[in-house]
Formats: structure tokens, sequence, C-alpha cells
């Protein structure tokens, strides 16, 4: 620990300004409208210091807050900023992720002191509905102009002042205003409890004192990855697995799979990730922007430090991440990306832990179901008249590890989301869900077992669009180990009783009475029986 920095103040200020995100997401998820951010809370929220740089992240969704800095970057970049600006975007080759995860950042200033802001503070939340081809968003897409309105960082507040027109503009390209515009009220109050509890900082401990301590921790984030990396013995260390398919085939059995591949290459203590090999930019919606890959090695590098490492922009600056242009993991403009970040960003952490086993043998779990198996459904309710829309993923199994069984019925790595109660749902849409289980026996055997996917059936009771974005349909979550593979996971509708077997990603109108039904994969087993 550098002499400048008291070691026991570093871990109480890690702690305050984790708190300003903790503070924000409780706002974010206590206001909100619909049931994806109040019930699922698929949202996160971030400090940044005066550069732009990660100093504390919420424990929320980790595919969200990997990709975060380059939102604010973007935002940095685009705008001349000033006391009580909001930027808003969700633009993927502008900073953002994919169209339905909207981001708002607002910059922090002294009241006195309006030269350069002391932070900004940010929020990403998952809208239920952006436009698109189908509702929630989430489309068999083949470009990004099929997926929903795009917005590059545009100011939604400027010195105070809502935009109106921008406002307005956002809510004529969706089907549900009504909720859209709640959970964008929700995310700006979110900015302003974190800009009060930053300035309320400032105000007992003085702007020289905070600004130390956000330098320490990413000081530190950087040593104890340093750190981290030395543990490693020097070497090359590769991987490969698949994606299913990028839905753009009819049949399954004609799709092709994706190849995402990587190189892990330790010198003492930094590190070089290569995806050269990973497949090339694919028709179908599953690219990812190179956001999304180092929001995956950053939350592969953040599992495997303590619980008590700050997560702060340190964590990456010994490593160094390299990325094919125009591949699966670094897509550019027009690619379909609404798949890249919810399935190719749970492949490639498959991929990373996948090549560091055999240099960590005690730390790496085995393969967990690797999907998000996300729903999304929309019509019109016949009670109120009014379009509605809906956004949901289902969990499954997670890995075993060699010290554990893996657990069951579970959002895993790079989501961190709840299920929506069966209550909620049921009175926010008409839907009733027919079935919600774990899937017994789903899970890899060995010494320890991975856990058990699930099963969910939901039943229209209107007529809906429903549209099934899911992996792992074809190609099983790995065991390590000797420790045998999960089951794959399997998408059905049942039609006047009859069941129908369907790909991992389709989009299907039901009619009332008809139902879906998704059984989730399980996780690998690790060890020898």
């Amino acid at each position: 620990m550098s002499e400048s920095y008291h070691p026991i103040k570093v871990e109480l200020y890690r702690n305050l300004f984790a708190s300003v995100d903790q503070g924000m997401g409780t706002v974010l998820r206590r206001t909100a409208f619909s049931p994806n951010i109040k019930e699922r809370r698929d949202y996160s929220c971030a400090l940044f210091d005066g550069q732009g740089e990660v100093v504390a992240m919420g424990d929320h969704m980790p595919v969200h807050l990997g990709s975060m800095p380059l939102s604010v970057r973007a935002v940095i970049e685009a705008y001349p900023l000033y006391p009580g600006d909001i930027v808003i975007l969700n633009d993927p080759f502008s900073g953002g992720t994919h169209l339905p995860d909207i981001t708002m950042v607002a910059p922090v200033y002294e009241p006195s002191d309006v030269s350069r802001p002391v932070a900004f503070v940010a929020c990403r939340a998952h809208h239920s509905d952006v436009g698109g081809l189908t509702p929630g968003s989430m489309p068999l897409s083949r470009s990004i102009f099929q997926e929903g309105i795009r917005m590059p960082p545009l100011k939604l507040y400027e010195r105070g002042k809502l935009n109106q027109d921008l406002l307005r503009f956002i809510l004529y390209n969706v089907r549900t205003p009504i909720e859209r515009e709640g959970d964008l009220a929700a995310q700006v109050g979110s900015l302003k409890v974190g800009e009060k509890r930053v300035l309320g900082l400032v105000e007992r401990n003085g702007r020289p004192e905070v600004e130390t301590y956000m330098n320490a921790l990413q000081s530190y984030g950087e040593r104890v990855t340093k750190q981290l990396i030395s543990e490693i013995p020097d070497g090359s260390y590769r991987a490969e697995d698949v994606l299913d398919d990028d839905g753009t085939e009819e049949e399954s059995s004609k799709a092709r799979t994706i190849d995402i591949r990587v190189c892990i290459e330790v010198r003492g203590d930094q590190m070089r990730i290569d995806f050269e090999g990973s497949h090339q930019q694919v028709p179908g919606c599953v690219n990812a922007v190179k956001a999304i890959t180092l929001s995956a090695v950053y939350y592969v590098l953040r599992c495997l430090l303590s619980d008590e490492s700050p997560t702060s922009a340190g964590l990456l600056r010994p490593v160094r991440v390299v990325t094919p242009a125009r591949s699966v993991v670094d897509a550019v403009y027009p690619a379909a990306t609404a798949g890249g970040n919810v399935e190719t960003s749970q492949r490639i952490v498959d991929v990373l832990l996948k090549a560091l086993q055999p240099a960590l043998p005690e730390k790496i779990p085995a393969a967990s179901s690797g999907t998000m198996n996300n729903l999304t459904l929309g019509g019109t309710d016949p009670t109120t008249g009014q379009a509605f829309s809906y956004y949901e993923t289902t969990g499954g199994g997670m890995g075993a590890s060699p010290q554990s069984n893996g657990d069951s019925g579970i959002h895993t790595h790079m989501s961190n989301t709840m299920n929506t109660p069966i209550e909620a749902l049921e009175s926010s849409l008409p839907v009733r869900v027919r079935e919600y289980r774990l899937r017994r026996r789903s899970g890899g055997q060995g010494k320890f077992r991975g856990g058990d996917g699930i099963v969910r059936s939901l039943e229209m009771l209107t007529e809906c669009q429903v549209t099934v974005l899911s992996d792992r349909r074809r190609c099983p979550p790995y065991g390590l180990a000797s420790g045998t593979p999960g089951k794959m996971g399997s998408n059905f509708v049942i039609i006047k009783g009859r069941r129908k077997k369907l790909p991992g990603k389709f989009s299907v109108s039901l009619a009332p009475g008809e139902i879906v039904r998704i059984e989730t994969p399980g996780g690998g087993g690790w060890g020898r029986r």
C-alpha cells in the first residue's frame, strides 16, 4: 500500500463508493414500472471518477457492468457536459450493448466548482420494448435496423431541463410508451440519488480526499489483478466452444455452429487474451460488440479474485484483450446484436474459464447452463385494449466446482437477475403460468453434480407473438475432470394438447390457450464418480 493511502480508509471508501451504487439501484428498482426492472432487477449502476474511469460497481448485472465504461467514454467524447446534464444512449456501436439496454450518464459537479466534474454516475436498464420487429425487441433479426430505436449519446436533460422532443420521439417508437416513460423516469431518479450521495461524500470529507481514494481503489484493483496473474504459471492456454446457431436457419438440423476461440498468454503479472479464430460476424442476432467481450473478461477476472477486491478500472490494466474485427466477439455496424449481449456473452465466459482450467484446476467450475433462455411476448390486452410487451430470462443449472455441487434453477455468470414472481406476472399480463419447477436430473454427473435446469410453461390468454432466443439446445454444457455434460435445453409449443419441439431460436404467434414451454439446460458435472 502506498504511503499516501491509509489502508483502513481504502476499505472504508470501497464500501462508501459501493453504497452509492447500491442506493442508486434501490431507487431504480422501487420506482420502475416494468416487472423486468422492478421484479427481475435487470439493471445496473456504477460510479466513475472525473475522467470516466470505474471506481465502483453495484452487485447487479455482470454483462452490464463490465461494458458500461465504454458508454461513459462515448458520452464524454460526444459532448461538453454541464451541471444538470443527463445523456441517454443504447447504440451498440456507440458505447452500448444491445438496443433494449438503455444507459444514462450524468456528470457530478461541486456547486462551487463547475470547471470539471468530481465524478460520473451511470445506470443501465433493460427495457421490455424499444420497437423493432417483434414485441420485446429481441427479434430473430438480420440487422440492427430490425431491432428497435437506436440512440447514440443524446442529451435527455441539458442543464437540468428535460428535452421534451427527444422523450416524445422515443415514446413514439415503442409499443408501451407509458411503461417506458416510467422506467426512464426511474433511471433519472437513480442518477439524482447517486449525484446527491457523491456530493455528500465531498462535503463531509473534501474533494481532494475523495479523489485520492478513487485513485487508490483503482491502483489497488490493478495490484490484486497482477497478483492473481502472477500466480498463474507462464504459458499459453487455449480453448474453444460453440454457439448452436445464429437463428437464421428454419431447421436447427441445418444450422451451423459458431466457433468462439481464445488463447490466454500469461507472462509474469501480465495477461494477453486473444480471440483470434473466432467465427466471423454472422447474419443473425448473436453478434457481440467488443464492449460485451470486455465485460466477459472483466467478469471472469472478478470471479477469480477475492470478494474484498475492488471492482474498479484497475482490474483490467494488466490485461490486453485482442478481438478480430467483424467477428462475433467484435461486431461492427450494421450487425444484428440483440442476442450477442445475452447469449454470446455466456459462451465467451465458458471459453475463458475452460482455457484457464489447466492453470487453476482448483478454482474453475464446469460449464453452467450457458444461456439466458430469453423469452419475449406481446400483443394487445383484451381488458384494457392497450399493447403490452414482456421480457424475461429463465435460469438453469450451475456447473459443479472442484469443491461442491452446482446450484439448481439459478441465473449464472453474465446474468444476475431474479425471476418474475408468478403473482406479479399474472397480475400484469394476460398470461397464465402453467408450470414452473426444477428439471430433475438435468445436471451432469461426477464427484460433484451439476445443478438442474428449470421447466417453465406459459399459457397465452390472448393472441401473442412469442420469441425465444436460447442456446445449448444442440451442444451441451461441458463437464470437467471427467464429469459428464449437463443436459441440453429444449423448447416446445403445446397447441390443442399436442407438443411440438422448436429450435433454440424461434418466433411464433400463439392463440389463447396455447402454451410455450422452456426446459433449460443443467450444469456440467465435475470429477469422476
